[in-house]
């Protein structure tokens, strides 16, 4: 029996798991600041990312003391929070409604339990307006384990076509890693040529870093479920630098449009999920978000490329 475009692709507007969607994004940077801490420095950041895995969000294996490796996984289909250590130790904390203050208290003691040292920076980062430290967080406090788990089953579907896409390109180009920072899943194509300084000025967040993320040129795409400032739940897709012309660019399907605030194009998740193939709508909104930037920008397409991919 075939299953149904939107049965796979869960309905995740903002206002349904507003509440739980700012609980979780903060319980995802405690995790993602303790990988930071653990792993060795990548180009553009890429050692701090979590990846969806086949039952929420992990690390992966990371280095810590004493010779061994840890694992932590969000899992969101028991609704745990797993830490897998490589001498045998385990560890879990129920993921329920709980306070942030609460949730990073016994997270420590999980740690602590097992023997991984690890000290982290304990405040949300690139979160408007709060830098209220983890161990003061009792504003944030809600959990509706089937929201989240929307979130999961629709990152699952985003995370599957951005591998199709990556598969699409020859030259350097990032996983498919989720960014606790901004709370999207996204994927990035360079060109090879360096790039000017990067402004900076995301909150809560060193310049530097963003220096670091955008020392080259890059073409990115992402999907971010929506804030409190910008809630609509949406695919998104830009180059920097931005060449002239970018914003004027015919691109695909019809619903995608340009945000001039962001200097990004936009394409609504719904617009995504309801179609007759999401996947193919997409991957055209992909392919010629990527197409529009990487042409005024002079990249040289035939070399980065793949000859036998789609598109």
């Amino acid at each position: 029996m075939s299953v149904q475009p939107t049965a796979a692709w869960p309905a995740l507007s903002y206002e349904s798991w507003s509440d739980t969607r700012q609980t979780l994004h903060r319980w995802t940077q405690i995790v993602g600041k303790t990988r930071m801490a653990l792993e060795p420095m990548l180009n553009h950041w890429w050692q701090v990312v979590l990846y969806v895995s086949a039952r929420g969000l992990t690390t992966s294996a990371m280095p810590c003391n004493g010779g061994r490796l840890v694992e932590i996984e969000l899992d969101l289909l028991a609704h745990e929070l797993a830490i897998r250590v490589s001498d045998g130790g385990r560890g879990s904390l129920p993921l329920v409604a709980r306070s942030v203050a609460d949730f990073y208290a016994d997270f420590q003691r999980a740690l602590a339990a097992l023997q991984v040292e690890v000290h982290i920076w304990p405040v949300p980062v690139e979160i408007p307006d709060d830098m209220l430290p983890f161990a003061e967080d009792r504003v944030h406090a809600s959990y509706d384990p089937e929201a989240a788990q929307r979130f999961w089953r629709a990152l699952v579907q985003v995370d599957r076509v951005f591998k199709v896409f990556r598969g699409r390109f020859e030259g350097k180009a990032s996983p498919v890693h989720f960014f606790w920072g901004g709370f999207d899943l996204a994927a990035s194509r360079f060109s090879g040529r360096p790039a000017p300084p990067h402004p900076g000025g995301i909150p809560h967040v060193a310049d530097r870093v963003m220096r670091e993320g955008y020392s080259h040129e890059v073409a990115s795409a992402g999907f971010w479920p929506g804030n409190q400032q910008s809630p609509e739940t949406a695919f998104y897709a830009y180059i920097y630098p931005t060449p002239p012309g970018y914003a004027e660019a015919k691109v695909k399907p019809a619903a995608a449009y340009f945000d001039q605030q962001l200097g990004e194009f936009m394409l609504p998740y719904e617009a995504v999920r309801t179609a007759p193939d999401p996947e193919a709508t997409l991957l055209d909104f992909l392919q010629t978000t990527y197409e529009a930037g990487a042409n005024l920008a002079r990249w040289d397409r035939a070399a980065l490329e793949r000859a036998d991919a789609g598109g």
